[in-house]
């Protein structure tokens, strides 16, 4: 048992110092480069939303798979790290704000017409399983609620869940706003976590 919790610790530990080198704010960015290279879902020109944006992993990558003629925006609760923010590239804007409850107006300002919406939202964890996947799944809902209005048609949307027994129909009504849908578990994610990914394909 030891022994599988050292490995697990050096595997974690991999990932951290990979984030250090690369200069990423956090190691859950290999989680959407996974979810890239299997998908090829962000492309050069994109506009894409980051829903939950802090501490800034997500948002650095998008950006540069988007490139200078594509656009990034994100949001948060929490304002990123100065030292993110001097990272943070001219076809990127932030937003402090709740994404379980976003005003008309920050709406307005965000804008509209993303071709990927996407959400590593997580709750603060209680250690409780079940209160916290139901948390997860709020959180999903909002972000799936945001992605129905914000994405154009064709769009794509990406979200981490915990998965447990509101599961089945988040993957519900994911199956009603797009045409395909795939889950999927990165690599790079704890073994012991009850997180999964799951990919909307063409918005309807």
């Amino acid at each position: 048992m030891k022994r599988s919790t050292a490995k697990h610790n050096r595997w974690g530990d991999h990932y951290s110092r990979l984030a250090k080198k690369e200069q990423f704010p956090a190691r859950s960015v290999y989680k959407l480069r996974e979810v890239q290279r299997k998908y090829n879902l962000i492309k050069k020109g994109d506009k894409i939303l980051d829903l939950g944006c802090f501490p800034g992993s997500w948002l650095l990558y998008a950006a540069n798979l988007a490139g200078k003629n594509g656009r990034v925006v994100g949001i948060d609760l929490k304002p990123l790290s100065k030292s993110v923010l001097s990272k943070v590239p001219s076809n990127v804007r932030i937003y402090i704000g709740d994404v379980l409850s976003l005003d008309d107006e920050l709406i307005r300002s965000v804008g509209k017409d993303f071709n990927i919406v996407m959400s590593d939202m997580a709750p603060d964890t209680t250690g409780n399983k079940n209160v916290d996947a139901a948390r997860s799944f709020n959180l999903c809902q909002a972000a799936l609620r945001i992605a129905k209005d914000l994405l154009v048609d064709g769009g794509s949307f990406i979200c981490k869940i915990f998965q447990g027994e509101d599961f089945k129909e988040f993957i519900d009504s994911i199956k009603l706003s797009f045409n395909k849908h795939k889950i999927f578990k990165p690599q790079s994610s704890k073994k012991s976590s009850k997180e999964i990914y799951v990919i909307g394909f063409e918005k309807k």
